[in-house]
């Protein structure tokens, strides 16, 4: 987490009313007593009206931010997503999620805040019996920073191959994820399910993110050849 990101955490926590540790705060953001006490400094410093110390706890004088005027939809769209995440997306990415709901919830108008706990639209995980070997995080971070991937790959076919890849982005269908790629071997664009990954490993090779092996290729690519259909197919076979 970024420490700007942590820092609007701490006033997330400190607002729900209560007296917070040092050691709470650090348990629920995962990081250390001493980079609270310095992020809490931090922020008297920079006006935040927190009373407290260490050892004692730390409280959130009147403070708010400007309330967000989301509508009732927009609400249920939100915590619908977030809950999609939490489903079938990875450790990490949940988390994220959970955080970002809260705080919208927090900067929303007291009267409209009951609507994100009572939005009554639920998601269920339908992963198939077998799951990731790996988590996904690792694919998210390779794709955001432009790292080569290594994969030990089985086919529906049952046959393995060793392949290095440009991951470009992920998709989900409704109970799998697939991995969009830039495929050395075939040198071609190929999708894999990621639940027939065997083993995956990233070197720290970077790669040019540019046509006309980028993701706006494969996407142009693909909608050239299967119009509005998925690629779902891609990975099953993937060549």
């Amino acid at each position: 987490m970024r420490r700007a990101d942590r820092l609007f955490e701490i006033i997330q926590i400190l607002r729900r009313g209560s007296t917070t540790t040092a050691t709470a705060l650090a348990q629920e953001l995962e990081v250390s007593d001493r980079t609270i006490y310095r992020d809490v400094q931090d922020l008297m410093a920079s006006g935040v009206p927190i009373e407290g110390e260490a050892g004692v706890g730390y409280a959130l004088e009147e403070f708010d931010l400007p309330p967000v005027m989301f509508d009732r939809d927009e609400i249920e769209a939100l915590v619908f997503g977030m809950r999609i995440v939490e489903s079938v997306g990875d450790r990490e990415l949940a988390g994220a999620a959970r955080r970002a709901v809260r705080k919208v919830e927090a900067a929303l108008p007291d009267a409209r805040r009951p609507y994100v706990e009572g939005t009554p639209l639920f998601a269920h995980n339908m992963w198939p019996a077998r799951t990731p070997r790996f988590e996904l995080g690792e694919l998210r971070r390779a794709i955001r920073e432009f790292r080569m991937v290594d994969l030990d790959y089985t086919d529906a076919k049952g046959a393995t191959t060793q392949r290095r890849v440009r991951p470009l982005g992920m998709a989900f269908f409704g109970t799998s994820w697939l991995l969009m790629a830039w495929c050395e071997l075939r040198e071609d664009f190929r999708a894999f399910r990621p639940d027939r990954i065997e083993s995956l490993d990233i070197p720290g090779q970077a790669f040019e993110d540019a046509p006309p092996r980028d993701l706006a290729t494969y996407m142009a690519k693909l909608r050239e050849e299967y119009g509005d259909s998925n690629c779902e197919s891609r990975a099953e076979n993937p060549g």
